[in-house]
């Protein structure tokens, strides 16, 4: 009975696949044509079925980028960004879409070493340290099983120092997977989806006027209280913004 329920499951699951998969190149088809709005709708289709990847939400993006919706276009280019944090493609279409933003907010500069330490941290992501981890665990194994059984001197020697090395180097990435995963823990952004919005001191109407932000504006969410949310800015500045306001990526 079990046997059966996992071909069932495996036929359903191929099932599905392709059929986002067609609708996945009818969305493409649509976009070539200029038919931005009805891709959109096509690409979201996708989305409701819990299908997710860097590129649907890469041609998601561009298609909002193309009717000019700076908020969504922005936000898909993040949520493709973070399943590939590499692509440069997406990071600079990413930047074309910001320009387009109207708040202009000043990046405060990371320090030295803890720029480098981050920025090699976010060269992958969590699952990626940890599948490197995995890989020169078997690296360690098979070069100690080398050393092991190994006759020569020289490759006894050799298959040693490869085996430390690869230990080593599994230490190290799994300190960068668990940095990853703290990273991740602590980064909540999202972002302004509302044309305007007032950021107060508190979380409450009758409090005072922060400053202002604008669709597309990228934020960190600190807090939450009742539906409004502490939100941070790369420039430093705090204040509290409705929850409706923003969207979580």
């Amino acid at each position: 009975m079990k046997k059966l329920l996992y071909i069932l499951s495996f036929l359903f699951s191929f099932v599905v696949f392709a059929q986002n998969q067609a609708v996945f190149e009818q969305a493409n088809a649509l976009y070539n044509e200029g038919k931005y709005g009805e891709a959109i709708d096509k690409y979201k289709s996708i989305l409701d079925a819990k299908n997710h990847s860097a590129e649907l939400y890469f041609n998601l993006a561009n298609a909002h980028y193309k009717l000019n919706n700076i908020a969504p276009s922005i936000y898909y280019y993040e949520k493709a960004l973070q399943l590939s944090p590499n692509d440069e493609d997406i990071k600079n279409n990413l930047a074309f879409a910001q320009n387009m933003t109207i708040d202009a907010i000043d990046v405060v500069p990371e320090a030295g070493l803890s720029k480098i330490l981050n920025n090699v941290t976010n060269s992958m992501t969590f699952d990626g340290w940890a599948k490197t981890a995995i890989a020169f665990v078997f690296c360690f194994v098979i070069l100690f099983l080398v050393y092991y059984f190994a006759y020569s001197s020289l490759r006894k020697r050799l298959a040693f120092l490869g085996s430390l090395t690869a230990l080593a180097i599994m230490c190290v990435a799994l300190l960068f997977a668990f940095h990853k995963y703290n990273l991740d823990k602590k980064d909540k952004p999202a972002i302004v989806f509302a044309k305007e919005s007032l950021v107060k001191n508190a979380p409450n109407n009758r409090s005072e006027e922060s400053f202002r932000l604008h669709e597309g504006t990228k934020v960190q969410v600190l807090d939450t209280v009742n539906n409004w949310k502490k939100i941070k800015l790369q420039d430093g500045k705090t204040g509290w913004i409705s929850a409706e306001d923003i969207k979580a990526l």
